[in-house]
């Protein structure tokens, strides 16, 4: 159950200010705005906020390498990386433009996300990398 709330509200909580935003310039006729307002967003993540907990704890212990123990990492960059294949046919498939179809495909495949990641920590199917 733990991993359903760190995938459904941990993200929720930090999506929703950006969600926000996003939508207050969009309807304001600023759609690119808010667009790179949400990628910029998690590119910052990514470039700021994974590796300064990291280097904090290099800077505490002398340099010691932070250990990092994932048993299914690899299956899990190949489910992100096939995601985000998909997201972008679906983009593609409703010709750039944000739909009512575009957004519950999106919802379909977060839950097809999830429900992979769910099998996966469950040990119901195996990485077979």
């Amino acid at each position: 159950m733990g991993l359903v709330m760190g995938l459904t509200f941990l993200a929720a909580g930090t999506s929703i200010p950006d969600l926000m935003t996003s939508v207050i310039v969009a309807r304001k006729g600023f759609g690119d705005m808010a667009v790179s307002s949400s990628v910029g967003s998690n590119i910052f993540d990514v470039t700021v906020g994974l590796p300064f907990p990291w280097l904090l704890y290099g800077i505490i212990f002398g340099g010691a390498p932070v250990p990092v123990e994932s048993k299914g990492m690899a299956c899990s960059i190949l489910i992100l990386f096939g995601m985000l294949i998909l997201v972008f046919v679906s983009i593609v498939v409703f010709r750039w433009k944000m739909n009512k179809g575009l957004g519950i495909t999106m919802f379909l495949l977060y839950f097809v996300f999830l429900a992979v990641a769910l099998l996966f920590e469950y040990h119901i199917i195996q990485c077979p990398i």
